[in-house]
């Protein structure tokens, strides 16, 4: 059975590496760019499993399922690749501002308990004592008073561009064919009165290709991919800036670094003393353009600054900017058959959570090709 994936960013590399552990098909992906480019190449790679909101529902059990697959398929990696893919296992700490209510907190740590995870609630003075790079009192008075903190043992943080050519490489040595620079030109599609149609194969800038199964994980290359097969999925660009920041040494302790999180800023030790600063959330104002305002980028620096006030002698090394495939008029990500269609499937419009949901979108994507119970 031929399967062609079309996008190669975390979420295309998941599905490619997940369905080639399964005998008897014959993967090829494409993509325009090489592999890891677009949202993919820009993202932070905080993994929010045990410590987001979502409680119940298909959007827990995705990120349930990802979070766990994580433990497992980074070693898998490693082992098959000899790549080295950074992997932070010390967790995610959630500042809590003034305005947060401990109540909820409090709540959301009984039902992780129930559901097997744990979660830690600390007041300040612990905080002070385990992490004494964030200030408490904030001299600064730019943001609300810290009162508090969540800490998420379980929760990760990968490094996405490192995680997306390894999946690459292991879906390689298990027999994937990557094309990459190859652009869909156009597609064939059975007579119009069949119902659903059968699409038989794609035209592309390196000639044609036919498949069994399409798989759209092109984020948001996905909407112009969908209209050429007259079903329209519209993916709205949003744009996200981040820093990188040099300051030398570890902040705190150094063998204890978390990723912190508040106030939806996400503060990221990389190692040797740098740190990613993400991101801004930006929407276009008028059709897709959207250029980076660099008064958030800066406003974004202030905010981590005032958490951890050692990050304001940083040295900048770099800034950057990535669009994310926000789905419009409906919840992210979009997963499923092509409205219409017996053969293609859906797995894009993952806005912020491409790298944390991208395990489970394979393992979905695997479920539509190959039932339980059925082939390997």
């Amino acid at each position: 059975m031929n399967v062609v994936i079309i996008g190669c960013g975390v979420v295309g590399a998941a599905i490619a590496y997940e369905l080639s552990q399964v005998k008897g098909l014959k993967i090829t992906v494409c993509d325009r760019q090489p592999p890891a480019q677009a949202s993919t190449g820009a993202a932070l790679g905080v993994l929010m499993g045990a410590i987001s909101q979502k409680i119940k529902g298909k959007a827990w059990q995705m990120r349930q399922s990802s979070i766990q697959r994580y433990e497992t398929l980074i070693p898998e990696l490693e082992a098959l690749t000899g790549r080295k893919i950074p992997f932070n296992r010390q967790g995610i700490l959630s500042l809590g501002l003034e305005e947060e209510n401990l109540a909820a907190w409090e709540k959301l740590v009984e039902i992780r308990h129930s559901q097997g995870w744990h979660l830690e609630i600390w007041d300040t003075a612990k905080l002070q004592n385990i992490c004494p790079q964030v200030d408490v009192y904030d001299g600064l008075r730019l943001h609300k008073k810290i009162t508090g903190a969540v800490y998420s043992p379980q929760d990760r943080q990968i490094d996405p561009t490192a995680l997306t050519l390894a999946l690459v490489e292991a879906a390689q040595q298990n027999g994937v064919t990557f094309k990459f620079g190859v652009a869909v030109l156009d597609t064939q599609t059975s007579a119009p009165e069949s119902s659903p149609q059968f699409c038989n194969q794609l035209e592309t800038t390196e000639g044609k290709i036919a498949a069994d199964w399409f798989v759209v994980a092109a984020g948001l290359g996905s909407t112009p991919l969908t209209a050429k097969l007259n079903q329209l999925i519209d993916i709205r660009p949003v744009l996200g800036q981040a820093l990188q920041l040099r300051v030398g040494h570890p902040l705190g302790n150094p063998d204890f670094q978390p990723a912190i999180t508040g106030n939806d800023v996400h503060i990221v030790p990389v190692g040797g003393g740098d740190y990613w600063v993400g991101a801004t959330v930006e929407f276009p104002s008028n059709g897709n353009e959207i250029p980076p305002n660099q008064e958030l980028l800066e406003s974004l620096r202030e905010q981590a600054i005032a958490f951890c006030p050692e990050l304001a002698t940083a040295t900048i090394l770099r800034t950057w900017s990535g669009l994310r495939p926000r789905p419009e008029g409906r919840p992210a990500p979009v997963i499923g058959k092509l409205p219409g269609f017996s053969n293609v499937l859906l797995a894009t419009g993952h806005y912020r959570n491409g790298v944390l949901l991208a395990p489970a979108t394979a393992y979905a994507i695997r479920e539509m090709i190959i039932p339980q119970g059925v082939g390997g």
